[in-house]
């Protein structure tokens, strides 16, 4: 039944994206035959970085296990960067592009359970970010020495934005070696551990080499190149020794110092709320980077100008937002979902944002206690819309979704965390989640029924109405004749939530439904749990 209802409701709600998609959005977003048939297992990256032409010149070695024998391979790359040839095991392959998508006609057999590689040239300049993080691409900045700043971004609109490779979230690769050549005078900074740096005087360069031994999605792959500075410390995690390196531009190293002091804080709350860092054998890195922030897989980059608050600013108007680096706890947040428990399709966005938009109050919570940290969670609605439903169309390339995916996912998973009324429990079930979908892509339909089960309650109508339906439940409610009569107002047919109310200066626990309920009190007014996400209408 609830696939069906889940469907209706998808059907239904269709008109409130305004996306329209093409051919392209489909070769991008879809499992499609000439995905769907290997299986990713290692990049090399190659990359050579020019910064006074602003281009890129390199290769990838796509490494991958055969699932089904077939022969004709899709690999992605945005124009203007072209692919200039594709080799296996030394002999150059024919490909034929469509847009994004470039197709590889392999000419060796390929047997169920063996092991292939392509290598895929390619060249060019690519697109420059004009609002990094938002647009992606390359962020060609300088630095206040006048020194070359520059970044890579490419949440959304895909890693395959500045290099090759299988751009979709279903199929994680499951290690890499990032290789980035840049001028003598600067520095590198990638994803995992620096492995070694090779100097080649006569071009007056630099090869810096990446180790990723965690699986690692593509967007959550860059680059930062400049000035660093960088320094060090182990923190004494529940794995062990996680090791952290801080990376700043030379002349904002004092103040990054001050700042960066912020990690050991959020690592210990994280920890306690979510379980082990996720990636202990690949470090803890933050890096300063020319644009506000982004989730790269433990290489989290940092822009928000040394300060607290979002740029300055509390997100929440409760005073909360200010006790905190936000874009330090909420980017980190990340790497337990996104990098971690990552989602499948584009659709399922209110994985990564509503669960690290949550974090943000968890934070909160473990240094100042729980009512801060609900204060400040509470705080975010006036940034809801309830425009459209968090949960898009799935199968395409969807960068539609709406900013719900933060401030509504956070009040619902806060809404929820209330129905529980156990926080022993709740830490349980955010920690288990971690555990349960550890360096995995995840379904929402997973997940929900992961949380339902875990917690004992049925979650299929609490799901579906704050998923995928935009309204917001309305508690309607009157006093008559000693009675208080209430129902829910604004739902899908299935919703079901209990609602804690104090009446008499007793809290007691109501269970609407789409119909008039009515229970005997003595009581001539009530007030509600705040933690609920609900509008109140009192009638007659």
């Amino acid at each position: 039944m609830k696939k069906i209802l889940t469907a209706f409701l998808l059907l239904s709600s269709f008109s409130a994206f305004a996306q329209e998609f093409t051919r392209q959005d489909s070769l991008r977003g879809s499992i499609t035959p000439e995905r769907a048939w290997w299986d990713l297992t290692h990049y090399h990256l190659k990359i050579e970085v020019i910064p006074e032409e602003k281009r890129i010149t390199g290769s990838n070695t796509i490494t991958y296990k055969v699932l089904e024998p077939k022969k004709t391979l899709q690999v992605d790359l945005q124009p203007p960067l072209k692919i200039t040839k594709v080799t296996q095991n030394g002999t150059a392959l024919d490909f034929t592009s469509e847009g994004n998508a470039h197709f590889v006609y392999l000419k060796q057999a390929q047997k169920v359970g063996e092991t292939g590689a392509i290598t895929v040239h390619y060249e060019g300049k690519p697109k420059e970010a004009v609002r990094a993080p938002w647009d992606g691409g390359f962020s060609w900045k300088k630095d206040s020495n006048g020194i070359d700043f520059i970044a890579t971004s490419c949440q959304g609109l895909g890693a395959s934005v500045w290099w090759p490779n299988k751009d979709h979230m279903y199929d994680e690769v499951e290690g890499m070696r990032i290789s980035v050549e840049v001028p003598e005078h600067l520095a590198d900074v990638s994803n995992g551990r620096l492995i070694g740096t090779d100097h080649n005087k006569k071009k007056k360069t630099k090869t810096y080499h990446w180790e990723v031994t965690n699986p690692i999605n593509n967007y959550g792959v860059n680059l930062n190149i400049g000035d660093y500075v960088h320094w060090k410390e182990v923190y004494k995690g529940e794995k062990g020794d996680l090791d952290i390196t801080y990376w700043a531009l030379k002349p904002d190293e004092e103040k990054a110092r001050e700042t960066y002091k912020e990690v050991p804080r959020m690592l210990e709350a994280f920890e306690h709320w979510f379980g082990p860092y996720p990636f202990y054998e690949d470090g803890y890195q933050l890096v300063q980077a020319p644009y506000l922030g982004m989730e790269h897989q433990s290489s989290v980059t940092y822009g928000n100008g040394f300060q607290n608050g979002y740029l300055g600013r509390d997100l929440s108007a409760t005073g909360w937002g200010l006790k905190f680096d936000f874009i330090i706890v909420h980017e980190s947040g990340h790497e337990w979902f996104a990098n971690n428990v990552t989602h499948k399709d584009h659709a399922d966005m209110w994985i990564h944002e509503s669960f690290t938009n949550y974090s943000e109050s968890l934070f909160l919570d473990y240094h100042f206690g729980k009512a801060a940290g609900q204060e400040y969670v509470r705080g975010t609605r006036t940034s809801i819309g309830n425009q459209k439903p968090m949960i898009g169309p799935y199968g395409v390339n969807y960068s539609g979704y709406p900013g719900d995916v933060y401030y509504k996912g956070g009040n619902m998973l806060n809404t929820l965390r209330t129905i529980v009324n156990d926080d022993d429990k709740w830490r349980g079930v955010l920690r288990s989640i971690g555990e349960e979908f550890y360096h995995k892509t995840v379904t929402s339909d997973q997940l929900e029924k992961y949380m339902a089960q875990y917690l004992n309650l049925k979650l299929d109508g609490f799901f579906d109405q704050y998923l995928r339906d935009r309204r917001l439940p309305t508690l309607e409610y009157f006093f008559k004749d000693g009675t208080l009569n209430f129902r829910w107002m604004n739902t899908i047919r299935s919703f079901d939530m209990p609602v804690d109310v104090k009446m008499n200066g007793e809290t007691v626990r109501i269970n609407p439904k789409a119909n008039w309920t009515r229970v005997a009190t003595t009581a001539t007014a009530l007030s509600i749990d705040q933690n609920y996400y609900i509008g109140v209408l009192k009638s007659r």
